[in-house]
């Protein structure tokens, strides 16, 4: 079984990008079909947009997948904003 990654898939039109958080085999095209969405991201907005199913997230990585440096930044971002959330 090919390594599986979270990582960022591309979306919107040009200059207009948003991205989807995945879980994907390391092997697809940035932008193949997906194992699961976990969430979305979007850094054009002021302030950016990020919305992440961190459960989800953890259950992957405690099954092995590997997130991409920028996605691993965003978990904890998503870890940080839901901790205030409760707080």
């Amino acid at each position: 079984m090919a390594e599986v990654m979270i990582r960022l898939k591309r979306l919107g039109g040009k200059k207009k990008p948003h991205n989807r958080i995945v879980v994907i085999t390391k092997t697809k095209a940035r932008d193949s079909r997906a194992i699961e969405e976990l969430g979305y991201y979007d850094a054009s907005k002021n302030p950016l947009v990020l919305k992440l199913n961190v459960e989800r997230a953890n259950y992957w990585i405690s099954k092995g997948a590997t997130p991409s440096p920028t996605v691993k930044q965003l978990i904890k971002k998503a870890k940080e904003k839901a901790k205030a959330q409760v707080s």
